[in-house]
């Protein structure tokens, strides 16, 4: 506990004491900026414009010249300028030619050419685009041969495009210029105010910008389909490729984003400050979706369509574009000064995302697919031996996305919608409301927005803070109580800390509700909102009432805390799922079942013939895509353990194959139903005979009443039919891949030749993978790793399992950690077996010196290994 509270401070008191004085020794010769070296040249530098110009061709390189304007409060030392891997082809510094110092990540001014107060720095340089999703990102489309680019600065990769102090708390003014092909169009955070005609060229000039952080800034520049709409109250545009133009509902994107800039607007109290609104979606895109400032960029891998959207896709739709929305608050207009402040604009950026779906589209229980989806990703990593608090110290750059995670986005999220429910509604965004306002266009920390929701509550947070924020992990609690005649006659609510080494408890509101079962079903008895903190905290107002058949501590989800159900009540929730009336409650005692399989007290047969039983009678869209969800987890828990003597894992995938095609059947009237039925059949068809069906209705000898065999879909029985070699695969594939010669087809063509269970085939793309001199773009080599060792190819992962083992210290020395981000989580060796856990105990103790980022993943591995060793044991078949 101590250890943490000592986190806590330095954290807290990181600013003045940091800032006020230089680095002991000059900076790192490295590729990362520390958070020492930032705060020094923060605390020299101020007013940073910049002036872009850029020269872009279509080629692998393009040109710019930077000049940055800022005020040196002291001259005494060097100066650093951040810039990655370019040619310099002149610099000037204050009106002088300097010869360039500079190591290919940043530039050094030397002393002598500063002056205090106001400089003027001038750079010329030439650079390769970037191909793996940061900096300036170039690809070109294999349909036809268009070239696009887009701009990526998230954490700090901003210098990968042009010279910068690439950090959050120096923010600064953009002034830019584009030079680019004639029938390019180019978006930046301002409108343009004039395009030049120059022969087969065209010269784009904006107006200088507000402040921002370097990281939101943005360029994006190419020959891209634009739509606009001037329905609201700033202009709109989405911008899409030309070969994919197709599969956009411009309509969609236009409907959520003018009713999220309206809900924002009146909750804030604070207008858009940016304008206009632009969304691009862009190819090879890292992440799901970023949000520069009034340019936010989307991964087309998760927002094109070639079939109707469906409910879920249009919910997801919604809430990323209010994720993103609430960012351009909470993020651009106010900004961390440093990266470790990075979790509170994620966390808000999901918070008010989900409240803004909720409140302003037709998806008004976005709470609960929250619940069911993000949540329980919290839960989940909140449990692992890689857990942290939500602030936690980031040295450098090398470390900004470390910690960015569930815990980062989810938990973060959920502290802060407790965190409402415990001030109240209104107080919560009267404090909001003023922590905008006072700390626009500037950096603010973590108690700047505490302070601003303690004043407006007028209490004090720091007691919260502590707890929520600065400690890790997950607490449980429990209903405890006896009855009497048929009553209460003392009811409890018990809280327990996960371990001696995280022994908070803490303060929260949440209700108890009291169920009871009878002939219309199971029926809500009482509820009660209590805020508890410490061990133990009495509910004398539930005493006398019906002794009850459940009892569930969080219900309506306030809190964020694991349940722990009473052998009654989780007795009753395994025997009458169907019986509950309210979806969001079904969905939590849904999740307590699968709570119980993780922790191997539920043995997983028992989970699955629960589901066999309940699953087709589901008639709530969202949490049937939650249920569906842990029947693929729980099938690839049995394809993990291997093939059992007794034949059980043939005869239950036969049975879910049998309902999910069943369903897919039953559900032609409904397009949202029976796609996801559908989905769910795609995932978990293994027999022959399942496998014959899907070859026949991707041939059209087999029709589905209702379900259109879109090329997405395709792509998908293609790969399945692939992944267990089912005859002729191979051709499907080839003729496939003839059909369909898109990128996304191309990439697709690459994921179902790697999934081939066929050793060679492993063999070549793991030594494609690992090479460092590969020409793939990493969203290839993404893909193939995707698709590398799917859970029932556990012989073919132990061909290479040992040699990956022995050669990931290298590997993560020679990567960086975008490619490590993907690597560590998909290439560690994992196959449920004791030895494999054994495997991975010495891995843990022998590769100490890893990063931090492919540490954890192989902690958690291991973890997870163990987990699946355990689940197999408790299983009650063999």
């Amino acid at each position: 506990m101590k250890k943490y509270m000592i986190v806590a401070a330095i954290a807290l008191a990181y600013g003045a004491a940091q800032a006020a004085a230089a680095p002991a020794a000059p900076r790192a010769e490295n590729a990362f900026l520390s958070q020492a070296d930032a705060a020094a040249r923060s605390a020299r530098v101020a007013n940073v414009d910049y002036t872009l110009d850029f020269t872009l061709t279509g080629k692998e390189t393009f040109s710019g010249t930077t000049t940055l304007g800022f005020d040196l409060s002291d001259a005494g030392a060097p100066l650093t300028i951040d810039l990655d891997k370019a040619t310099i082809l002149s610099l000037n510094v204050n009106g002088k030619e300097v010869a360039p110092q500079y190591n290919q990540w940043f530039i050094t001014i030397a002393a002598s050419e500063l002056k205090a107060g106001r400089n003027s720095v001038t750079i010329s340089y030439t650079r390769l685009h970037s191909t793996n999703g940061e900096g300036l990102h170039r690809m070109v489309d294999p349909v036809d041969n268009r070239v696009y680019t887009y701009s990526h600065f998230e954490p700090a990769a901003a210098h990968q495009m042009f010279p910068v102090f690439d950090q959050p708390d120096l923010k600064g003014t953009y002034e830019i210029t584009v030079t680019a092909p004639a029938d390019w169009v180019v978006s930046s955070t301002k409108r343009e105010t004039g395009i030049q005609d120059i022969g087969n060229t065209k010269r784009w000039t904006f107006p200088r910008t507000k402040k921002l952080s370097s990281y939101n800034f943005a360029m994006h520049a190419g020959p891209y389909k634009v739509w606009e709409d001037h329905g609201g109250p700033y202009p709109m545009r989405l911008f899409a490729r030309q070969s994919v133009a197709s599969q956009v509902s411009p309509q969609d994107w236009f409907n959520y984003t003018r009713r999220g800039l309206k809900f924002f607007d009146q909750y804030f109290g604070v207008p858009y400050q940016f304008e206009k609104y632009d969304q691009l979606l862009v190819p090879d895109f890292l992440y799901g979706a970023m949000e520069n400032a009034a340019a936010i960029t989307f991964a087309e891998r998760g927002f094109l369509y070639q079939d109707e959207m469906t409910a879920a896709q249009k919910q997801s739709l919604a809430g990323v574009i209010m994720h993103e929305m609430a960012h351009q608050w909470f993020g651009d207009l106010v900004t961390m000064k440093w990266w470790n402040g990075l979790w509170l604009n994620e966390s808000f950026a999901s918070f008010m995302g989900t409240l803004a779906t909720a409140e302003s589209t037709e998806f008004s229980n976005a709470w609960q697919g929250f619940y069911s989806g993000a949540k329980q990703g919290a839960y989940v990593q909140d449990q692992r031996v890689t857990t942290h608090a939500i602030e936690t110290p980031v040295p450098s750059t090398a470390n900004a996305f470390d910690n960015i995670d569930a815990i980062t986005y989810s938990k973060g999220a959920s502290t802060l919608k407790q965190l409402r429910h415990l001030l109240g509604e209104e107080v919560f965004r009267q404090g909001v409301h003023n922590y905008l306002v006072k700390y626009s266009y500037q950096n603010a920390r973590l108690d700047d927005f505490i302070g601003s929701l303690g004043e407006a509550a007028h209490r004090d947070l720091s007691g919260w803070t502590r707890q929520w924020l600065y400690e890790p992990g997950v607490n449980t609690i429990a209903a405890e109580f006896s009855c009497a005649g048929g009553k209460i006659s003392k009811f409890n609510l018990r809280q327990s800390a996960p371990s001696k080494a995280m022994p908070t408890l803490r303060e929260q509101r949440v209700q108890l509700a009291l169920f009871n079962l009878g002939a219309d079903g199971l029926k809500l008895g009482k509820n009660v909102a209590v805020t508890y903190q410490g061990a133990n905290t009495a509910v004398p107002e539930l005493a006398g009432a019906a002794c009850p058949d459940l009892v569930y501590p969080n219900y309506q989800d306030w809190g964020y805390a694991q349940v722990q159900l009473d052998k009654k009540s989780f007795a009753t929730a395994q025997s009458s799922l169907a019986k509950v009336d309210d979806p969001l409650l079904r969905s939590m005692l849904w999740q307590s079942l699968w709570d119980g399989v993780r922790a191997a007290k539920l043995p997983l047969n028992e989970f699955l013939n629960t589901a066999l039983a309940n699953a087709p009678g589901e008639k709530d869209y969202t949490l049937l895509g939650d249920v569906t969800s842990k029947i693929r987890s729980a099938r690839a828990y049995l394809d993990e353990m291997g093939p059992s003597a007794s034949g059980y894992q043939g005869q239950m995938a036969t049975q879910l194959e049998q309902m999910a095609f069943a369903a897919t059947q039953a559900a032609s009237g409904d397009h949202n139903f029976q796609r996801r039925w559908f989905a769910t059949y795609l995932d978990i068809a293994s027999t022959p005979a399942a496998l014959a069906q899907l070859a026949d209705i991707l041939n059209g000898k087999l029709v589905v009443p209702g379900l259109n065999v879109s090329q997405d879909v395709r792509w998908d029985i293609v790969n399945r039919l692939n992944r267990y070699a089912h005859p002729g695969a191979a051709a499907l594939l080839a003729a496939e891949q003839e059909r369909d010669q898109s990128d996304s087809g191309q990439a697709a063509a690459l994921g179902a030749t790697v999934v081939q269970p066929d050793a060679k085939v492993k063999a070549e793309w793991l030594a494609q993978i690992t090479d460092p001199q590969t020409k793939l773009p990493f969203s290839k080599i993404r893909r193939a790793m995707e698709n590398m060792y799917p859970p029932e190819q556990g012989a073919l992962s132990e061909l290479s399992a040992n040699s990956r083992l022995a050669q990931l210290a290298q590997v993560d020395q020679a990567a960086g950690p975008v490619f490590m981000r993907s690597y560590a989580n998909m290439m560690i060796p994992a196959s449920c077996t004791p030895a494999s856990v054994q495997r991975l105990q010495a891995a843990v103790g022998k590769l100490k010196d890893l990063s931090a980022g492919t540490r954890r993943a192989l902690l958690v591995t291991h973890q997870e290994d163990e987990r699946c060793v355990a689940i197999k044991k408790a299983m009650t078949v063999n």
